[in-house]
């Protein structure tokens, strides 16, 4: 029942995301250009279909073959793989957060506007920042010994090796903490300056005494809403990842941590379904695609008396 569940979750997932690149990617070829910020999406798409797939592999091997785990260079290749794919989703999320705040927001200072004109250029400097920070991660992994002490030391040294998961758990969690620091930060930044300029509008639709809100409002609050829901699901998203990381240091491959790790498929499942029905492009070709797939199985459920009485 746990796998069945666990291919459930990973087949929605996919789907979501497989259809938001399967969209940008037929634009792309139907225009022969694509706009940067449906190639940010194409991008995120990509990144989470690859997160989704490592993490899947991880639940299922902990499920079936736990003892695989017991190798080194395994566990280290499954660790890297995860924090590249996972690190991606979150920067090109992040991405989509400073793009709506550009897009929509509306204030006077310099600042903004200069950083507004050159919108493209703030994205690329943002990527570029968070693959150093990448580097970063990896270069500081290496110069402190995270995951290899664990395997070097024989457990038959119970104090010793306790000490150490003890010690490598501290090191792993400050430094994993850095990684998303940055775009979580950057993230509730976004939503707050989108929600002054929110209260900005607002004021301004009392002064000329209406009560009606204004397309600029109504693009407010559904930016605000997109937002809210990512840093919701980003906090959990970080939550089950330190519970991950604490359980696999202190209670090696316990069955617990498949659980957790399935739920780590809830952050590029829910934002996905959240990006297609906040995207009016996305939306109506989903609605399209629901609408296909229902006559078609209308049509197949009144073909199947027929074939039936053939037999």
């Amino acid at each position: 029942m746990y796998l069945i569940l666990v291919i459930a979750v990973f087949i929605t997932g996919m789907l979501g995301n497989v259809f938001i690149g399967l969209v940008n990617c037929s634009d792309w070829i139907k225009n022969q250009k694509i706009t940067f910020i449906n190639f940010i999406l194409l991008c995120l798409a990509a990144s989470r279909i690859s997160s989704l797939l490592v993490v899947f592999i991880d639940v299922t091997i902990l499920e079936l073959a736990p003892h695989l785990y017991y190798s080194y260079s395994l566990a280290k290749c499954s660790n890297i793989t995860w924090i590249i794919t996972d690190q991606l989703s979150t920067w090109l999320a992040t991405c989509l957060s400073i793009f709506y705040l550009f897009k929509i927001a509306h204030f006077s200072h310099p600042l903004f506007l200069w950083l507004k004109w050159r919108l493209r250029g703030v994205l690329v400097v943002f990527l570029g920042f968070s693959l150093f920070l990448l580097i970063f991660y990896f270069l500081l992994v290496e110069i402190l010994p995270i995951w290899g002490d664990i395997y070097v030391i024989p457990k038959i040294n119970l104090t010793l090796f306790s000490d150490t998961i003890k010690t490598t758990g501290f090191q792993n969690i400050i430094v994993f903490d850095i990684m998303y620091l940055f775009p979580f930060l950057v993230s509730l930044a976004s939503l707050l300056l989108l929600f002054f300029s929110l209260v900005k509008c607002s004021r301004n639709l009392a002064r000329i005494s209406t009560t009606s809100e204004d397309s600029r409002t109504k693009i407010h609050k559904k930016a605000l809403k997109m937002l809210v829901s990512f840093l919701v699901l980003f906090i959990i998203h970080i939550f089950c990842m330190q519970v991950v990381q604490w359980l696999a240091f202190l209670f090696s491959l316990n069955r617990s941590i498949s659980f957790v790790c399935f739920a780590l498929n809830i952050f590029p499942l829910t934002h996905s379904l959240i990006l297609i029905l906040g995207n009016s492009k996305l939306r109506q070709r989903a609605m399209s695609a629901l609408q296909h797939l229902q006559r078609q199985l209308q049509e197949l459920i009144l073909f199947l008396p027929i074939i039936s009485s053939l037999h």
